[in-house]
């Protein structure tokens, strides 16, 4: 017990042992074994059948990591999986509020403390723990792995993760045009705030924009602001992709994984164009965005997120890849020209809902306003000619 409790005030560990590895197949991409490099089969069971239902290679690995995690706890309560009950799901929503993430120990010299607020773009830093939305993550994963047993009549019966059954029949038959209703949370689940999209000034578009060190990155910029792109979705964009009289890139989507068309500006191509003229087309087949340094290879994600990092650095900002998104949504939506279907459409919204998000009204974007409206003399109140000011002060006050 003096372990559970250790664990549930942040001030135990859980051993870092086993790993998430690819597989070397399709179904499931990615294997969970343990310290000794031994396959976990019933993490594997579950895995295959995520991907065997269409979910992204990227999904099985997130899982997978979830599934980690789950099993090391497991293993330093010396509680096997099949035995596990709500206790040991308490213990790890305990851990998680408590204990600090690891990736956010990846902090330079002088920078912004957790959780605190970054007063140039007015977006939070992220704070030193695990987020509710990744601890809720974290019991969805446990959750699913549990029902996927049961249902297999493998593991207990009953799920050890809490449900709320109110929240489920308010979802059952719910249109998803029906505003989401108001539910009581399950135990265990954490409160998230609904933040809006927080999108980028022009003010400070402009300053990002400069920091960029090449024609690459800046057409990249370009074209995630003009086009909604997501970051993945437009690395992947190749060559053959590009449809330079119709003004548009063919991107893998992430939702239906198919290829689709979106519109970029003429901004955009004009970028691209010296980007190309400056290094040269790649060949037809052939990956769009490539490296500037070491070996000819593609851009990853991971190295456009560095690219906006340095630029953060430089700048004392703290914006995101998906911000870019945002912004482009933002523009659209408030642009005055198009209407928010034509918006949904672009940004590809399964649901005309997550587009409204973009109508709302932020405080920056409105501070000049409200500088005029707090720097307004105070009105003096005046009265017609004629009137005896005995009556006045009587009928009005002093």
């Amino acid at each position: 017990m003096d372990l559970r409790n250790e664990l549930m005030e942040g001030r135990a560990e859980l051993p870092r042992v086993g790993a998430v590895i690819p597989a070397r197949r399709i179904h499931p991409p990615y294997l969970v074994v343990n310290g000794y490099d031994d396959e976990i089969g019933q993490a594997t069971m579950y895995l295959r059948d995520l991907a065997l239902n269409d979910c992204s290679p990227l999904t099985v690995r997130s899982y997978g990591y979830g599934l980690l995690r789950w099993f090391r706890l497991l293993w330093l309560l010396d509680v096997s999986w099949e035995k596990a009950t709500e206790a040991e799901v308490a213990v790890l929503a305990g851990w998680m509020r408590a204990a600090s993430n690891p990736q956010r120990q990846r902090q330079t010299v002088g920078g912004a403390a957790p959780g605190s607020v970054n007063l140039r773009t007015g977006k939070p830093v992220l704070r030193a723990g695990y987020a509710p939305r990744t601890i809720n993550h974290a019991l969805s994963v446990v959750s699913g792995f549990y029902e996927f047993h049961a249902h297999q009549g493998n593991g207990p019966v009953v799920n050890p993760v809490p449900i709320s059954p109110q929240m489920r029949r308010a979802l059952a038959h719910r249109s998803p045009l029906e505003t989401r209703p108001v539910v009581g949370r399950a135990r265990l689940r954490q409160k998230v705030a609904d933040r809006p999209p927080r999108a980028v000034p022009d003010h400070l578009w402009d300053e990002l924009f400069a920091a960029m060190g090449c024609e690459r990155d800046r057409a990249l910029l370009e074209f995630y602001v003009s086009s909604g792109a997501r970051a993945v979705e437009l690395l992947g964009v190749g060559v053959g992709d590009l449809d330079w009289a119709g003004q548009r890139i063919y991107v893998i989507s992430k939702g239906s994984r198919e290829r689709q068309a979106i519109p970029a500006s003429p901004q955009a191509f004009v970028r691209l164009a010296c980007y190309l003229r400056e290094t040269g087309t790649p060949p037809s087949d052939g990956p769009l965005w490539r490296t500037r340094r070491g070996a000819d290879r593609p851009l990853s994600y991971w190295a456009m997120r560095r690219i906006l990092q340095r630029a953060n650095e430089v700048l004392g900002t703290n914006w995101t890849l998906h911000d870019l998104r945002h912004t482009a949504a933002s523009r659209m939506a408030n642009s005055g020209k198009l209407t928010l279907p034509e918006v949904q459409a672009i940004m590809r919204h399964a649901n005309i809902q997550t587009t409204s998000r973009y109508l709302t009204v932020r405080v920056e974007e409105i501070f000049d306003k409200l500088t005029e409206h707090y720097n307004a003399p105070r009105i003096q109140p005046s009265y017609p000619a004629g009137y005896d000011a005995d009556d006045i002060t009587a009928v009005f006050g002093a």
